[in-house]
């Protein structure tokens, strides 16, 4: 089935066109979802929510674009919105920590019967190290760099998606490279 001939089964409220198109499109957006929040879980959670969206949006869908360029910038935008809201979550919990600093410790320890805690220690640090820089940087910035290196996107497919220009996703990442180097030099130098 072509994408338009999906479309218009899934706009007519056909159970098993949608049904095809979750199936067919599932992983991509759980993989896009997890690029942006490292968290598989949460990703998932993330990836129902966005076919939810799809279901509920697709007579708003404008055929001038891609089917899967639609469906990438709602699991974008889904995943940026599910990170803004945790951001209010954790300072919420960060205070609830400051009133009942035990309850972090518990949720910290590591796992004493590996047999090399110190270095899954140190990669997870590395990893959130990494994670909180690509999460500071420009939004911009952090969607064209998170597309292109953790869904191995081309140029080309993350301007159709952002709807911008082959040469501003390249500066986009340009950027965001230098802003990563200059953020993680200065956090090791610092530590």
């Amino acid at each position: 089935m072509t994408d338009k001939e999906l479309i218009k089964a899934i706009k007519n409220n056909d159970q098993q066109a949608f049904k095809q198109f979750v199936e067919n499109n599932q992983q991509l957006v759980v993989n896009i979802c997890n690029g942006f929040l490292h968290n598989i879980a949460d990703a998932e959670d993330i990836t129902q929510d966005v076919f939810i969206e799809v279901f509920l949006s697709i007579n708003k869908f404008k055929e001038d674009a891609k089917l899967s360029t639609w469906l990438y910038r709602i699991a974008v935008n889904k995943s940026l919105n599910h990170i803004r809201d945790n951001k209010k979550h954790k300072i919420l919990n960060s205070i609830d920590n400051i009133k009942d600093p035990d309850k972090k410790m518990e949720k910290e320890l590591p796992d004493v019967n590996n047999s090399q805690p110190e270095k899954i220690i140190e990669e997870k640090e590395r990893s959130q190290i990494l994670q909180y820089s690509i999460n500071s940087l420009a939004k911009n910035q952090k969607i064209a760099f998170t597309l292109n290196k953790y869904d191995e996107l081309s140029y080309k497919k993350i301007a159709e998606i952002m709807d911008i220009s082959l040469s501003s996703v390249e500066s986009l990442i340009h950027r965001a490279k230098k802003n990563l180097q200059r953020k993680l030099f200065k956090f090791y130098k610092k530590n």
